[in-house]
């Protein structure tokens, strides 16, 4: 009889699964059930967007692109870059086009880290990083930020973990589960370490259009920090284009061939029609974009004052969709928060811990929802709190 333990691989069975999914599984089969939990815009596609897609498929563009990408999307991605960050990249050999963000950080992981080596990840931060630093080979080694610091990444919080093993840095502002952001200066504090430890950084920049405290700043624009990043961005969350699946990685020519390499032999290409529709979105959806960035902003500032009033400490979140309360108040663990509110309100958010040791004593609820499932939700939470409260 076959032994499927020892056939698979150790270092992919001892993975904890998403810390995620599993209320999402709940929520599904739960009538009346409410999620605040799902990053996913509820923004449907422009329509400008959706159509050059459909007519691309009446143009009969249904073949395999180039490995790279279509150079037509290649060449929106470099300019479109130039216009909002300021960066330059060769659309020929610094750009890749991938099936989603996440296609592209495992691209960089696997083309970069050894056996051994260490990936320095701050945390609460997305749930792929540590795990894709396994499967690379490599350690993930967590960095902690805390609420006190705006859950930044500061100078000394790196340089605390640095070790002669440390290869990448992470830096995933603005962040997903906390909404922190950073700033110029903070960003030329952590450049002047990186390039002291000689490190290599995965900037994932997947919400930098969705800042509500001024202009989102690069990591690869910082002085010298160019030739030692890689810009990992997409058009899941600015253009609510999550299942159209297309993201993109930008960065020294040397490193987007090898990332190149493995994407040709593990995927191909990216979805052509998704291709073509993206090219339309980078053209001309800058109006729908503020839309719905200053459509978020206005949930961002009903979330974070409704769990104030609720008596919770909210760190005010400056990216993103998410916010990230505090709840050790009422005595329990994010765990059990998230699923005696989900039990007994029937309202699904995300344990804390799913992004890290960290983000134990918060939850993070999206605001990517309309503005009435977000209320309805609020008054349950708030009903929930107040019966912890009154128990203690």
């Amino acid at each position: 009889m076959m032994d499927y333990d020892k056939l698979v691989s150790e270092h992919i069975r001892v993975l904890p699964p998403s810390g995620i999914r599993k209320f999402f599984d709940i929520v599904s089969e739960m009538k009346d059930a409410i999620s605040l939990g799902v990053g996913e815009p509820d923004f449907v596609t422009p329509w400008t967007v959706r159509e050059a897609g459909i007519y691309s498929l009446e143009k009969g563009h249904t073949h395999y692109s180039a490995n790279a990408g279509i150079m037509e999307l290649r060449q929106e991605i470099s300019a479109y870059l130039s216009r909002k960050y300021g960066l330059e990249y060769d659309a020929k050999t610094e750009t890749l086009v991938t099936v989603g963000g996440s296609e592209a950080i495992d691209l960089l992981f696997r083309a970069v880290i050894k056996e051994g080596d260490e990936v320095l990840v701050p945390e609460p931060s997305f749930v792929c990083y540590k795990p894709c630093a396994v499967m690379a080979g490599g350690a993930a080694v967590p960095i902690p930020t805390s609420e006190k610091d705006d859950f930044r990444l500061t100078a000394d919080m790196l340089e605390s973990k640095i070790t002669e093993r440390s290869k990448l840095l992470v830096l995933p502002y603005p962040n997903n589960p906390t909404g922190a952001i950073m700033k110029r200066e903070d960003l030329e504090e952590i450049a002047r370490v990186v390039e002291k430890h000689n490190l290599f950084v995965l900037s994932d920049e997947i919400y930098s259009e969705l800042t509500y405290d001024g202009k989102h700043v690069s990591f690869a624009s910082i002085d010298g920090m160019w030739e030692r990043t890689v810009t990992v961005n997409g058009f899941s969350k600015a253009f609510a284009m999550t299942g159209w699946r297309l993201g993109y990685a930008c960065g020294p020519a040397p490193v987007i061939k090898a990332m190149t390499k493995i994407h040709q032999y593990g995927i191909m290409c990216a979805p052509t029609t998704s291709q073509y529709a993206a090219v339309e979105a980078m053209r001309s959806c800058d109006d729908e974009v503020e839309y719905m960035r200053n459509e978020y902003n206005h949930r961002r500032r009903i979330m974070v004052n409704a769990f104030r009033e609720m008596g919770l400490s909210c760190f005010e979140p400056l990216g993103a969709f998410y916010v990230f309360p505090n709840i050790s108040s009422t005595g329990l663990s994010s765990e059990e928060f998230a699923t005696q509110l989900l039990y007994e309100e029937k309202v699904a958010v995300v344990p804390g811990t799913a992004f890290g040791e960290s983000g134990e004593g918060f939850i993070r609820c999206s605001y990517a929802y309309s503005i009435k499932s977000i209320e309805k939700a609020l008054e349950r939470i708030a009903s929930f709190v107040e019966r912890r409260t009154k128990k203690d």
